[in-house]
């Protein structure tokens, strides 16, 4: 474990980024890069399950704290990359506290929740840990709901107020398509949401997310308070530095051709 829970509540700043190609050598990469924390996507990412658990052995002995992305509130998905070691739970398209509320139980043994126990799993070290990680995993496993639909914007108090519920992380693209403003970050009804959530989280104590591209945004969202802060991807680190290095060798082959 990474700390993030941890490091949060205090009041840090974690940076981090997105890992969608579901390959372990490209979060091997970007684990050593420097960031906090990643987030493994199989919402919309390319890998399965399966890849996921390649992904985690291979940020383990990085500095970068692995949250994975499941794709719904399904109990059954949270546990099994719980499971697999992850540290933290993002799940999509959160709508009202009901929704928030059973990702929370997906995350928490009983009496706090539903997970189902298994003590032959990567996350106890097969057994051998596993007194230590039920009795600590209220205090290290990160629970982050997103906030991505019109409705839930009408239960952000109550949603941020629910125990094991740490981050309330905004999705920019999914959040401007509901409310009609697609792409358009600067629009006045975009900056009121993005403020009614980080007020709803700060009010309850807890922390705010988000994902840009640019980061030249970094300071305006810093300043407005969100700390768990996500930029770029793997996908697009591939593809940027494939691109700008064919650019330039095309530059290159036009000024010789002229010389």
């Amino acid at each position: 474990m990474k700390n993030l829970k941890k490091r949060l509540k205090q009041g840090d700043t974690l940076n981090g980024c997105w890992l969608n190609l579901g390959s372990s050598l490209t979060a091997e990469i970007v684990g050593q890069a420097g960031f906090d924390w990643v987030l493994i996507d199989l919402e919309h990412g390319a890998g399965s399950e399966k890849d996921v658990l390649y992904q985690l052995q291979a940020l383990e002995h990085t500095s970068a704290g692995a949250i994975v992305r499941v794709e719904s509130a399904e109990s059954q998905r949270i546990h099994r990359v719980l499971d697999m070691g992850a540290e933290g739970i993002m799940c999509p398209k959160i709508t009202n506290p009901a929704d928030a509320q059973k990702v929370v139980n997906g995350l928490h043994y009983p009496p706090h929740g539903s997970r189902g126990v298994a003590k032959m799993v990567r996350a106890t070290g097969f057994a051998q840990n596993f007194n230590q990680y039920y009795q600590e995993s209220r205090d290290t496993i990160l629970g982050v709901v997103q906030i991505e639909t019109v409705e839930v914007l009408n239960h952000l108090d109550e949603v941020a107020a629910i125990d094991g519920v740490d981050v309330l992380f905004i999705g920019p693209a999914d959040l401007s398509m509901e409310l009609g403003i697609f792409g358009q970050f600067d629009h006045p009804r975009f900056k009121e949401a993005l403020k009614e959530t980080i007020n709803a989280a700060q009010k309850a104590g807890k922390a705010t997310g988000i994902l840009f591209f640019n980061p030249d945004d970094y300071k305006t969202y810093h300043d407005l308070g969100i700390r768990l802060i996500a930029c770029g991807a793997d996908a697009t680190f591939v593809a940027d530095g494939a691109r700008n290095l064919a650019n330039k060798l095309d530059a290159f082959r036009s000024v010789s051709k002229t010389s």
